[in-house]
């Protein structure tokens, strides 16, 4: 037990054959909007859906054109899927996605969401890849009571010192995924670790998360590096991790550095003594295929594996290949539980958006089954409250996937 969340074997699933096609997704629009008086939002049906009140805006800064793009992708397109789900509408709404693109300066991206609120009148801001654009939307939002739901960045601070009554979060931090791993892999995998991460905020977070419970579990770490993300040559870590021979490498990269990582790992013959474990990105479904065999056995946590064996998964994934003929990854099961979030909490409201307090209020009480599993907010953080699975790489038919073997339920970040 870590932290008074019990961890239980999640048993292991068979894997689900995709059904590709493809549809398009909600267009954008800049007509102001008005008070609603709307009613709840209905199960979808064969009949159509009255539309009782004014569009529902929702604005989405994402990575769309440059920088993690897929992230980008994969979270509108999880959300598009349930918002289609209900024929477009949300509590006799039709919803409108108002996109613009997150850019790399956060300055630049906050001017956007400030045009997104003033100009284009949207009733709630989501999406977000990056922490330093989040941190800085975050200010936006908090100084004029806009509601945004963050969707990717991960930094902990956005539940802590810099969370705000108007900003909830449908990701995780980098504390649940890191505190999560760092007891058990003590118990077990080994009890001595090396470290190797991104030299960048989220990589000392990480790291810090994993040493929190990592240490008292009676583990100790051989050493640690940290490489500038975009460095892809790990030749000095490879050969510190060898003299070292720790029982395990608690590692944090993501994209190209973590294909790089895990296929330069595997070539030095370090995985027969060396287990590989660390955040879910790493192994993530957008790099498994590149890392190919080299990322079998590796340890990760993440909230999500494409396998898990629960009815609501099983029926997001099947969706989400029909509909778009490729397999989602964890960013749609992130923009497919913000969509969600959203609808839940303006069935709360009758799909008033008018009165901020009371929809932040709404948010706060929304609870539902995710294809992650269950799924609320802390009151207090704003941060979602999750179930954190412990995944191993396998191949299960001929594909290599993640699949959960040990799970920590309700997984509830610290931030007060």
């Amino acid at each position: 037990m870590l932290g008074g969340c019990a961890s239980e074997l999640v048993p292991t699933p068979t894997v689900m054959l995709p059904s590709p096609t493809s549809t398009a997704i909600v267009t954008p629009s800049s007509t102001p909007t008005p008070a609603p008086t709307a009613t709840p939002t209905p199960s979808p049906t064969a009949t159509p859906i009255p539309i009782t009140g004014p569009p529902l805006k929702v604005g989405v800064l994402l990575p769309y054109s440059k920088g993690p793009t897929q992230v980008g992708e994969d979270i509108i397109a999880g959300m598009s899927l349930y918002f289609d789900s209900g024929g477009g509408i949300v509590a006799g709404r039709k919803v409108e996605l108002v996109k613009e693109d997150e850019e790399s300066d956060p300055q630049v991206t906050a001017q956007k969401a400030r045009k997104l609120i003033e100009q284009d009148k949207v009733d709630v801001l989501t999406g977000l890849a990056g922490s330093g654009a989040a941190a800085s939307v975050r200010d936006v939002a908090h100084s004029s009571k806009a509601i945004l739901l963050i969707s990717n960045a991960s930094a902990n601070e956005l539940s802590r010192a810099r969370k705000s009554p108007y900003v909830f979060r449908t990701s995780f931090s980098n504390w649940q995924l890191s505190w999560a791993l760092g007891a058990w892999v003590a118990k077990n995998v080994a009890k001595k670790v090396f470290v190797s991460a991104s030299d960048d905020a989220d990589g000392k977070e990480m790291v810090a998360g994993f040493k929190q419970t990592f240490i008292p579990a009676g583990g100790t770490v051989d050493g640690e590096l940290f490489s500038r993300p975009g460095g892809n040559d790990y030749a000095a870590h490879l050969a510190r991790i060898a003299q070292a021979k720790p029982g395990a490498a608690f590692i944090f990269y993501g994209g190209n550095d973590a294909v790089g990582f895990v296929k330069q790992y595997d070539q030095q013959g370090l995985k027969k003594d060396t287990k590989i474990t660390g955040p879910g990105r790493l192994t993530g479904q957008h790099v498994l295929p590149a890392q190919g065999k080299a990322a079998l056995g590796a340890i990760t946590t993440l909230y999500w594996a494409q396998t898990l064996d629960n009815p609501e998964n099983k029926k997001f994934v099947a969706d989400y290949r029909r509909k778009y003929g490729r397999e989602p990854s964890s960013y749609s099961v992130q923009g497919h539980d913000t969509a969600r979030a959203i609808a839940e909490a303006l069935a709360k409201t009758a799909g008033d958006t008018s009165d901020k307090e009371k929809l932040a209020k709404a948010l706060e009480g929304v609870r539902f089954r995710s294809p992650r599993g269950s799924f609320q907010f802390d009151p207090t953080s704003h941060n979602v409250v999750q179930d954190i699975y412990i995944r191993e790489v396998k191949e299960v038919g001929g594909k290599l996937v993640n699949v959960a073997i040990d799970s920590l339920r309700s997984v509830k970040d610290p931030g007060k």
